[in-house]
Formats: structure tokens, C-alpha cells, sequence
């Protein structure tokens, strides 16, 4: 069935299919588990509703997992194009974040892998870099001017952190997962995951200091 939609993608023959190991029941359907099944069945829209919801989550944890704007733009429109071609085998035996984020999560993985030689953009780099057209209007540059340097610090303090503690960070963050959610994400244990965020939280904070910490407040 071939299927059109506002977004525009290059073509996706190129594209292994996306893990289909999914770890969480997922009771009762949630609504983008419902969007996606309306879009497995030919409602484009649904597409659309799903693209509008979660871009901007997933562009701002791609940028921090990779820390370089132009494999961050990559690796988004990537993950979008794996979910269109494994459209027909998505089941909803998990919540959509975590189906979409299990997937932006091994890209990054292989990115990694790809590239450990290559060194690493600067936090200044990457906020002057962002594609403001993703981010939420709180959040573009031009409207937190009076926030800059203390975000740059939180930028260098976050881009500090293991590989795997920053992960864990920023899709609590990004993406409102929770602790089990981020464990099926990345492919580890509860502990382990819960493990990561608290070690990343602290050592956060420690590196902050105030009145930057004031961003780690809700966690």
C-alpha cells in the first residue's frame, strides 16, 4: 500500500529493518501505539501526529547522545525512515517512545562505532548548530539569551558523563522514559539502567554547582 504524508523522506530500500525485540507490555494501548496502528493501516496523518509529537524529543537526544549537529540531523531522519519501513511489522507490545527511542538508541550505537575517531563538536558548537525549527520555542537560543552560559555549562557537564550515564540522562529528560522504559531502550537491566541515571544525576549536580544545579531540580 503505498502511503503519502506531509514529511518528506528519501527513499528506504537501503534501510535494514528495526530491532523487533520490544520488552515491555504495554497495557492498555497508549494513544501513539494507537496512531501508529491507524498509520500501519494507510491514515498518513497518523504519521504526521506522531512525526509533530515526538521530532523535537528525539532531534535534542540525538544531539546530546552524538554531540555533532550534522550526525544528529542524520541519525534523525534515519530513525524516521526506519519506522516507515517496518511500519507493517510494528506490534504494540510496547509504548511508541520506546519502540522509536530503541531505535534512535542502536543507530547511535553503530554511529559511535563508526566514528570513535573523530573528535568531538564543542557544546557551544552544537547550541549554535541546532535546528531551531525542532526545538520547542522555551528552548530556542534567542528566547533563553539570559540562560546561555548557564546552559553551556550544563552542555559541557552533560558532554563530561560516560556514554552510558548520559544516555540514561537524557532520555529521562528528553523523552519522559522511566526507569524500565530506558532499561528496554538500551538493552540492560532495571538496576542497571536505574543505576545510570542516579550516578548521572550526581555527578551532574557535583559539576554544576549553583545556581546552575537549579536545572536539576525536577530530578
Amino acid at each position: 500500500m503505498q502511503l503519502e504524508s506531509s514529511a518528506s523522506f528519501p527513499g528506504l530500500s537501503s534501510y535494514p529493518d528495526a530491532p523487533a525485540r520490544m520488552l515491555l507490555p504495554m497495557q492498555p494501548l497508549d494513544e501513539d501505539a494507537a496512531l501508529m496502528l491507524r498509520y500501519q493501516s494507510g491514515d498518513a496523518r497518523a504519521f504526521d501526529t506522531l512525526y509533530t509529537r515526538h521530532k523535537g524529543a528525539l532531534y535534542r537526544y540525538l544531539l546530546r547522545h552524538v554531540r555533532n549537529a550534522a550526525s544528529a540531523t542524520d541519525l534523525f531522519q534515519e530513525v524516521w525512515m526506519r519506522v516507515i519501513a517496518n511500519r507493517e511489522r510494528y506490534t504494540p507490545r510496547a509504548k511508541f517512545s520506546t519502540f522509536l527511542f530503541h531505535i534512535a538508541h542502536n543507530l547511535a550505537i553503530d554511529h559511535h562505532r563508526r566514528s570513535r575517531a573523530t573528535p568531538l563538536e564543542s557544546a557551544a558548537d552544537q547550541d549554535a548548530r541546532v535546528n531551531e525549527s525542532m526545538a520547542p520555542d522555551h528552548e530556542r537560543p534567542d528566547r533563553i539569551a539570559e540562560y546561555d552560559q548557564r546552559l553551556e555549562n550544563f552542555e559541557r557537564a552533560l558532554g563530561a558523563l560516560p556514554v552510558e550515564q548520559r544516555e540514561a540522562f537524557v532520555l529521562h529528560e528528553e523523552s519522559g522514559l522511566d526507569v524500565a522504559q530506558i532499561a528496554a531502550v538500551t538493552n540492560v537491566g532495571v538496576e542497571t539502567a536505574k543505576s545510570r541515571l542516579r550516578y548521572a544525576i550526581v555527578k551532574l549536580k557535583k559539576s554544576l554547582g549553583e545556581p546552575t544545579a537549579a536545572i536539576l531540580t525536577a530530578y
